[in-house]
């Protein structure tokens, strides 16, 4: 299978013309742009997953409920599509659209994980609320993700306290915020 091809970004996230390999971005610690994304059903409740044991950077841990990379030439909302499409996929009958994703903010951050994988990463952070979604409608890719469960948002805080989730303060602190105005 070949590799991801993902744009290179500069300092200030705009792209830098330059495209190369996943494993290449992370080895020369390059800038590029991931998607992180909240998905809500109705009962107010996150879905989370916990990745796969075979995951290079943070198995078995807990996460928010989608996370990727841009691929090379895409924009974060097809992106936010297609990991969705591609990690978890929904048994109603119908499909995500790019309308139904609600855009909260933009950040960046550096992350040091060994010495052939740095992160430098600008996350566009969307929820995603969606009617009927109970962990027996979905399916998840086994690959990337070993279980998923909803929770409440009381509940995501307590397993927040315990550590044992990925580390994204920033969107765990804005999607908490979020959940308490509504």
């Amino acid at each position: 299978m070949k590799e991801e091809l993902i744009d290179v970004l500069d300092e200030n996230g705009i792209k830098t013309g330059e495209t190369l390999p996943r494993s290449e971005i992370h080895k020369k610690g390059l800038w590029h742009r991931i998607i992180v994304v909240a998905i809500i059903n109705d009962k107010n409740e996150i879905l989370i997953q916990q990745r796969s044991n075979n995951k290079d950077k943070n198995p078995g841990m807990w996460d928010i409920s989608v996370t990727g990379h841009l691929s090379a030439g895409q924009d974060s909302l097809s992106a936010a599509t297609r990991e969705i499409s591609e990690e978890v996929s929904v048994s109603l009958g119908y499909t995500v659209e790019v309308k139904d994703f609600r855009f909260m903010f933009s950040f960046r951050k550096e992350e040091y994980v060994n010495e052939n994988h740095y992160d430098r990463q600008f996350y566009d952070f969307f929820i995603l609320r969606q009617k009927g979604l109970t962990s027996e409608n979905i399916t998840f890719q086994e690959s990337e993700v070993q279980a998923i469960k909803f929770v409440s948002v009381s509940e995501f805080n307590q397993m927040r306290e315990k550590s044992i989730f990925v580390d994204r303060k920033e969107v765990y602190d804005e999607l908490s915020n979020y959940l308490f105005r509504i």
